[in-house]
């Protein structure tokens, strides 16, 4: 008889394949756009959709392994998100300190064209029937994004309006919260899996 788990598998690895290629992808874009606008809100995005990208191709190795390895691949996934967070705060920090001059036709430009891509990758993984810890540890990522988008777009519109940075720093410490929180949650999830696969094997 065919497992459930493994006949599931060729959908799961090639949503996951096109959800890494689409946060390359936007990934790079934000960090183009973060760089040439001097934002730390595209530039938060940017390094998020980057490690959302390695933890997609973490989730793609640990679908070929048993249940402990895809427990700690959405567990690294959870740090992750942790280790990002605390960055987007150094950098906030950095730009309140010193100055910084966003540009808002930028940012709602690049959070316009993030929340189509990071929508389509929300959905394709909704998709999925029964996803484990890691497809709902990417979930998370997914949407995430998309919350973060709607402030950046937000940000943007204040700031091309007020002439000041704020707002973009405020959707830089936004994001921080949320990959924080979404950090916790992994990780919650990864410990609750983890204990139901012990009790499982007792």
């Amino acid at each position: 008889m065919t497992d459930p788990a493994s006949a599931g598998a060729p959908a799961e690895r090639r949503t996951l394949w096109i959800v890494l290629m689409l946060n390359v992808g936007i990934a790079l874009a934000f960090l183009i756009a973060g760089i040439s606008g001097d934002s730390s809100a595209l530039l938060a995005n940017g390094l998020d959709n980057l490690s959302d990208a390695a933890v997609y191709a973490l989730s793609l190795i640990a679908l070929s392994r048993g249940a402990k390895w895809k427990t700690r691949a959405a567990a690294v996934s959870g740090v992750m998100l942790l280790i990002f967070a605390g960055g987007i705060m150094l950098d906030v920090g950095r730009r309140y300190l010193q100055g910084s001059e966003p540009i808002g036709i930028t940012m709602m430009a690049m959070s316009a064209v993030a929340a189509v891509v990071n929508f389509i990758c929300l959905k394709l993984l909704q998709r999925l029937r029964e996803p484990d810890v890691n497809l709902r540890a990417a979930t998370t990522f997914s949407f995430n994004d998309f919350i973060s988008n709607g402030g950046i777009l937000i940000a943007g519109l204040l700031v091309w309006w007020l002439g000041s940075n704020w707002p973009d720093l405020l959707v830089g410490l936004l994001t921080a919260a949320i990959a924080v929180k979404g950090g916790v949650e992994i990780l919650r999830d990864a410990r609750e899996e983890a204990r139901r696969d012990r009790e499982a094997k007792e």
